[in-house]
């Protein structure tokens, strides 16, 4: 069965940080390109980062470029995304997605979801 389970969500205060992990069955593993999002109630799911397979080609939204880091371990199949520096805006719920797509900045590049951590930062 086709899982992808995020953990790591929380509350932390504004300045603060968290680490996102995602851990995947192996079918959504080998060879996928894995990407985390943020949606929050009543906007579009919003692209936040991506990496390939080999781990060697990472992408980042504009807003969090500097203050995010996604990174993958392929001998545990999990993919992790530190969040430094966070503020209010950044409260949403994240997700883990795996795919062979080359729209990393899209939901549509993706086949495999998991069902979200949520992420509150207290002003």
């Amino acid at each position: 069965q086709v899982q992808l389970v995020e953990s790591g969500g929380g509350l932390v205060q504004n300045g603060g940080s968290l680490r996102l992990s995602c851990t995947a069955s192996r079918r959504t593993w080998s060879g996928y390109a894995m990407g985390w999002f943020r949606q929050v109630p009543g906007k579009e799911r919003e692209f936040v980062a991506a990496i390939a397979w080999s781990g060697g080609t990472t992408v980042y939204a504009d807003s969090v470029k500097g203050r995010f880091t996604i990174s993958r371990d392929n001998t545990k199949n999990t993919v992790s995304l530190q969040m430094n520096s966070l503020n209010p805006e950044d409260t949403a719920l994240y997700y883990c997605a795996s795919g062979r797509g080359t729209g990393w900045k899209l939901p549509s590049g993706y086949e495999y979801w998991g069902q979200g951590t949520q992420v509150t930062v207290s002003s």
